[in-house]
């Protein structure tokens, strides 16, 4: 038989053209899950509820470092987003929280035993600038959904801490494929909330000496997660809107005007330029630009076919910045905050009337502020029972000394009418003056000791 030659050409195109029409044809359904950023949607069937997958947009340690890391970019160079963060460090921790030993309720001791404990204290926020320091956590705890504090402790039971990094809190390699030690915290095998240690830099920590704060997830999640997760998109439009914005309205207002040659030619033009204009040659480009000074005042008479155009007066960036607000405003929801207090804009609001005992972002910070205050009270005890190890105080101080931790007021208020309220209160034996002190924010023990001078200089 003699070989014969098949010509596949024609058969290849057809069978191409086909398998792209078909291609341009089909749909990925996993398109439905696709997020504008290029980024999948979370799943909620995750087994492993340790691992959080089923609340949070995250199941791995990298995952988790992704979404920090995007956030604090936010945090550092979004002036929206700082402004957010140091409102919310003002209201929630202002000039700082007053914390007070005091004998507990029906409870006899020695009244030298509460100013001991006052001192331990004392010692603990004047050696660790406790302060700024809370200022600090703050910040951390928003830029980075979680804090992690660590305790070193002297011979003398003198309390020190210390900030841990996020990044550096991972399980080891040969962890990786251990549950209970996911994202670098050791738990029970079957209780996530029960916290046996933690891994700093590859090395085991007990969970003693850590302070794991975390915001923004439920009690069975191990890791927080930042407050601008939710909103960083918005955030990233703004900044871009606001450059745009900003692009547009330099380019507009540096063009002074347009010449119109309705019936010139290129070369008749270019003449008129030469003519009309002052040469400026630019060294570093080697070009020649031709410039016309207009002094205040100027009347341009245009002869026929000749046009001035002025863009300067086009500019409308009110319609952009409609946009932007809308915006804020998701952002600010996110914060549960009045608009005013994210953008620093107060035209569209009243600072007493947003600021009452019943207003969204009262009740907002009196959360959070009662969430820092029982995650100090913890730090405070922690200090304490050191200075009892040490033999600084009895061991059965828990029994007999109560903590007081006062936040800074939020609320607006009638400081004659409040004044009143507590002079009733005292005179009807309903408030003590050391309470009364803490609410005006004095150190009652030192202001007996003030009057207690004063009294003595006026007996001379």
């Amino acid at each position: 038989m003699s070989n014969a030659t098949v010509d596949t050409g024609p058969l290849e195109q057809r069978l191409s053209e086909a398998c792209e029409a078909l291609w341009d044809a089909f749909i990925d359904p996993r398109e439905a899950y696709l997020d504008d950023d290029g980024t999948w949607w979370n799943s909620l069937d995750a087994k492993d509820s340790s691992r959080g997958g089923n609340s949070v947009p995250f199941s791995t340690n990298e995952q988790l470092a992704d979404i920090r890391q995007q956030c604090r970019r936010l945090a550092a160079t979004n002036e929206f987003a700082i402004n957010g963060i140091e409102n919310r460090t003002s209201y929630l921790v202002g000039s700082g929280h007053v914390y007070r030993a005091s004998i507990r309720k029906g409870v006899q001791a020695p009244a030298e035993l509460e100013l001991d404990v006052q001192a331990v204290l004392d010692e603990f926020m004047h050696l660790n600038r406790w302060q700024a320091r809370q200022q600090e956590i703050v910040r951390r705890l928003d830029r980075d959904g979680e804090v992690f504090l660590r305790f070193f402790v002297d011979g003398s039971g003198v309390t020190r801490i210390r900030f841990v990094e996020p990044d550096q809190v991972q399980t080891p390699i040969e962890l990786a494929s251990h549950a209970p030690a996911s994202f670098g915290i050791q738990t029970e095998p079957h209780d996530v909330e029960t916290v046996l240690g933690y891994f700093i830099d590859g090395e085991p920590v007990e969970a003693s000496a850590i302070q794991h704060r975390k915001a923004n997830v439920d009690s069975n999640v191990k890791r927080g997660l930042p407050l601008y997760y939710p909103v960083r998109k918005n955030l990233r439009r703004v900044e871009k809107l606001l450059r745009n914005m900003s692009v547009v309205a330099e380019i507009q207002s540096a063009i002074a005007l347009i010449r119109k040659h309705r019936s010139a030619t290129r070369s008749g033009v270019e003449q008129f330029v030469a003519d009309q204009g002052q040469v400026a040659s630019a060294a570093a480009t080697n070009q020649t630009k031709y410039l016309s000074r207009y002094a205040p005042g100027t009347i341009l008479d245009a002869p026929a076919g000749l046009e001035y155009d002025f863009p300067v007066a086009g500019i409308d960036a009110s319609s952009f910045v409609q946009v932007l607000q809308a915006e804020l405003r998701a952002v600010a929801a996110r914060l549960v905050m009045p608009e005013f207090m994210f953008t620093s804009d107060a035209s569209n609001a009243n600072y007493a009337s947003t600021l009452v005992a019943e207003g969204p972002a009262v009740k907002m910070f009196e959360r959070l502020q009662a969430n820092l205050a029982n995650d100090d009270c913890d730090v405070m005890w922690r200090v304490i029972e050191n200075a009892v190890s040490a033999g600084r105080l009895p061991s059965d101080i828990r029994r007999l000394i109560d903590l007081q931790i006062t936040p800074p007021s939020l609320e607006v208020r009638d400081q004659l009418n409040t004044c009143r309220v507590e002079q009733m209160a005292f005179e009807n034996k309903i408030l003590s003056p050391q309470t009364w002190s803490l609410r005006l924010g004095l150190d009652y023990d030192q202001e007996q000791k003030n009057l207690s001078m004063h009294q003595s200089g006026g007996g001379q």
